[in-house]
């Protein structure tokens, strides 16, 4: 627990560091692509380049706002809760931090929960010549816009925007930090018959989250009796985890937790809006495979 307070006050640090900073001066683009200057930066992409990954590492990859914290914390009960042991004070996020992070990162037991939110093109190759299986979590685009909209409101490590009109604008240009969300999907499109890789939807986890563990611990090879499954799945609530966010995210929690539901993109969507992110996934993913798993006129048509 020494760690975490710890990982804590360095959380308070940067949030005091991230309050004295333009919007501009919260963003820096590196190879093309936008990222938070905060918690990035470009020697940190360097020596992830060189971060010895494992055959048995447990990595799972996110665009922000599509289930990250959620699926983070069903791993770790997954890999230490259910074993009785104490989870690392690091923070799992691969890019986040200092060169420093990746030597205490290399210096844990197998296996590790590793986390990114980087495009599949920006993975470290090592990622890729060892095979490392590989979970990948998408969200609707529509609800995933407006909770990253909602992010960027709470949270003094990343630009503001003036109202959700003017945020919808970005998003849809790309603009925002770790790039497009249309090209992460496009990406990891090419890839969803891989036998390393599973995709998962936010939204059959809210389904049916049970069965969404069965199938993430199938897929890592982890053995987990029916009781398990559903303590993990009870411990996994939106509601528990937003109950304990100050206790297991400090003072990070009040912005990452917000509402955790499937349908909220109806309260801030115009019409237009709505028929412009129609025409976009029209374009990009209609009739693709990954396209085919987010339901999109299940979830993305009023």
């Amino acid at each position: 627990m020494a760690n975490l307070k710890q990982l804590f006050e360095h959380a308070e640090k940067i949030l005091s560091v991230a309050k004295e900073k333009s919007h501009d001066e919260l963003m820096f683009t590196y190879k093309g692509v936008l990222y938070p200057s905060i918690l990035c930066s470009e020697e940190m992409f360097q020596a992830l380049d060189a971060f010895e990954f494992r055959p048995d590492d447990l990595l799972m990859v996110s665009y922000p706002k599509c289930g990250t914290n959620w699926t983070q914390h069903i791993l770790y009960d997954m890999v230490y809760t259910i074993s009785n042991q104490e989870p690392p004070g690091e923070i799992p996020m691969l890019e986040f931090g200092t060169p420093q992070k990746l030597e205490r990162l290399s210096n844990l037991p197998s296996p590790r929960v590793l986390i990114t939110h980087l495009h599949r093109d920006y993975l470290p190759e090592q990622v890729f010549t060892k095979k490392l299986k590989t979970l990948v979590v998408f969200r609707n685009p529509k609800d995933n816009a407006v909770s990253l909209f909602h992010f960027h409101l709470g949270n003094p490590l990343l630009p503001k925007y003036n109202s959700w009109d003017e945020f919808f604008t970005v998003f849809m240009s790309g603009e925002v930090n770790f790039g497009s969300y249309f090209d992460h999907a496009i990406a990891w499109n090419k890839h969803i018959e891989d036998e390393n890789v599973l995709i998962i939807m936010f939204e059959d986890m809210k389904k049916d989250l049970i069965a969404a563990i069965s199938q993430i611990a199938d897929f890592f090879s982890i053995h987990l009796t029916k009781e398990q499954i559903e303590l993990i799945a009870t411990n996994g609530s939106f509601k528990t985890m937003k109950e304990k966010s100050t206790e297991t995210h400090g003072p990070m929690g009040k912005f990452i937790f917000r509402k955790g539901e499937v349908g909220d993109w109806k309260n801030y969507f115009s019409e237009a809006q709505s028929l412009e992110m129609d025409a976009k996934f029209e374009a990009c993913l209609a009739g693709t495979k990954i396209g085919e798993k987010m339901k999109y006129n299940v979830y993305c048509k009023a």
